[in-house]
C-alpha cells in the first residue's frame, strides 16, 4: 500500500432543490475534465460542514438553509484524510465565486434519478460524488 500524505480532508455536497434536481458541475479542463458534485479541500482550521458550505457557495453559487451529514469516509487506505458527504436543501441561488482553476466550471441541474443513473454508469469523474448521490437517494427511497 502506498502512503499518500499529500491528501487533505474534503467535503462533497448533494445540493437538492425543491424540484428534486441536483447541482452537477462539469469542466473541459484537462485537470478536472468530466462531471462532479460541488466540493473540495478543507482550509486549515475549517470544520467539514464549514468546508461544504463554502465550496457549495463558491463552486455553484448556492447557499442552503438545511444540511444533513451523509457520512465521513477515508479517501484511501494509505492516508488519514477523510471526505465528508452532505445533503443540502432549502437552497438559495446566487453567483458562482470561481477561482482561476475553476473558471470553466459549468453548473447544471439534473433530476436526482438521472444523476444517480449517471453515477451508476460511471459517468462521474470522482468517486465521492456517486457515493453521496446514492446515499441521498436512499434517504428519499426510505421515506416512500
Amino acid at each position: 500500500m502506498t502512503n499518500t500524505p499529500d491528501l487533505q480532508d474534503a467535503s462533497v455536497i448533494v445540493a437538492l432543490d425543491e424540484g428534486g434536481r441536483v447541482a452537477v458541475l462539469s469542466s473541459r479542463n484537462a485537470q478536472h475534465g468530466g462531471m462532479f458534485l460541488p466540493g473540495g479541500r478543507r482550509d486549515p482550521g475549517e470544520k467539514p460542514e464549514q468546508c461544504a458550505r463554502r465550496e457549495l457557495r463558491e463552486e455553484a453559487g448556492v447557499t442552503a438553509a438545511k444540511w444533513r451529514h451523509l457520512g465521513t469516509y477515508a479517501i484511501t487506505l494509505g492516508s488519514a484524510a477523510r471526505i465528508s458527504l452532505y445533503l443540502a436543501e432549502e437552497l438559495t441561488l446566487g453567483p458562482q465565486e470561481l477561482n482561476d482553476s475553476e473558471e470553466d466550471f459549468k453548473l447544471t441541474w439534473w433530476p436526482l434519478a438521472d444523476a444517480v443513473t449517471a453515477a451508476t454508469e460511471g459517468r462521474f469523474l470522482l468517486p465521492a460524488g456517486p457515493l453521496a448521490l446514492l446515499l441521498a437517494d436512499r434517504l428519499f427511497t426510505d421515506r416512500d
